[in-house]
């Protein structure tokens, strides 16, 4: 049974790019994913040897599973996820690769089975490498209105209410990784594909809630 049917993804991948320059940019959501894991389960997962990367196994979800930040910065992530997924005869519906998508509003969380790379640079790499689409992805929502006219947006910082929403989002990514591992990716598309951490869906929430309080107020 493959990742993309339901539970036997064995190789997590978060995209991102090395150096403390680039910690807590928008384009390290994966990395910062593959960091809650590993403090989430600090006695699970070990270090192991990875060729261009960091990486880490343990047992999780009833089998061997393995973590893995690229050390090829973006661009070139494929070059590290390559020589893993050999050495460990994966097929590639047995990796999830976890990063950053600028099309996606921040707060935003978006499972899929498979697909194009939709220009992320990182995932071009990787479809390239592997000479497939057919893997699952987790994105994480880092845009905005004006994300498209700043070349430079990926590699900034997150700021205020939005680094608010982007730090939830992270929490629901981790849990959705969990999720997938523990009863497979359809599950975790139902659950998490909805999930909305933005400043405007918290607002809403609270505006249905003093709307039913109200409600209940005149009725009493």
């Amino acid at each position: 049974m493959s990742c993309s049917e339901e539970t036997e993804c064995r190789l997590i991948v978060g995209i991102g790019n090395p150096g403390a320059e680039f910690a807590g940019t928008r384009h390290n959501a994966g990395f910062e994913v593959i960091d809650r894991l590993l403090g989430k389960f600090p006695t699970v997962f070990s270090p192991r040897r990875a060729r261009s990367a960091q990486a880490w196994e343990g047992r999780f979800g009833g089998r061997n599973v393995i973590l893995m930040k690229p050390l090829t910065y973006v661009n070139l992530s494929g070059d590290a996820v390559l020589p893993l997924m050999k050495g460990e005869n994966l097929a590639p519906s047995e990796i999830l690769i976890v990063y950053d998508d600028i099309d996606l509003p921040v707060g935003r969380l978006r499972i899929r089975k498979n697909g194009g790379s939709a220009g992320h640079n990182g995932m071009k790499s990787v479809i390239g490498a592997l000479h497939s689409e057919a893997f699952p992805r987790l994105r994480i929502g880092i845009g905005d209105e004006n994300s498209r006219r700043r070349a430079d947006y990926v590699l900034t910082s997150f700021e205020g209410k939005e680094k608010e929403s982007f730090e939830k989002a992270l929490d629901k990514a981790v849990e959705a990784v969990e999720l997938l591992l523990r009863r497979g990716i359809s599950k975790a598309m139902n659950v998490y594909n909805s999930t909305d951490c933005s400043e405007s869906a918290e607002t809403k929430t609270t505006d249905v809630e003093l709307t039913k309080t109200h409600q209940q107020e005149v009725e009493s």
